[in-house]
């Protein structure tokens, strides 16, 4: 059984909208003026800020749902570094993977610095 409300009293759209909203603005940072345009492509039309207020009132609940069924990171991990060139230019590229394969986290550096990649390597997921 969802605990989420059908409605909010008061407001004009049903629950599924406002959340899908702030769904994508949470989960995929898009900005609000492109989440304007989602709902617009199937007929609804949202002003942004009625979305900016949705996040604003809604958005710490659901976000902290979305973070509670995120997968676990595996209990083993290990630090990739991948030199890459971009636009002729050479940078490091740092990734902390688990055993699982689910990157844990990512850090791109103009120059090598091992105080950094030493607490890069230090954080907890």
């Amino acid at each position: 059984m969802s605990t989420e409300p059908t409605t909010y009293p008061g407001y004009r759209f049903p629950a599924e909208v406002i959340h899908h909203a702030i769904w994508h603005y949470h989960l995929f940072s898009l900005n609000l003026r492109d989440i304007e345009l989602i709902p617009a492509e199937r007929g609804v039309v949202v002003s942004y800020e009625s979305i900016r207020r949705w996040c604003l009132r809604f958005g710490t609940n659901l976000a902290g749902r979305l973070r509670k069924r995120r997968p676990r990171p595996g209990d083993t991990w290990h630090l990739d570094e991948v030199y890459l060139t971009i636009n002729g230019e050479l940078f490091y590229l740092w990734r902390a993977v688990d055993q699982h394969g689910v990157v844990l986290d990512i850090l791109v550096q103009e120059r090598r610095n091992a105080t950094a990649a030493k607490r890069f390597s230090n954080a907890r997921w």
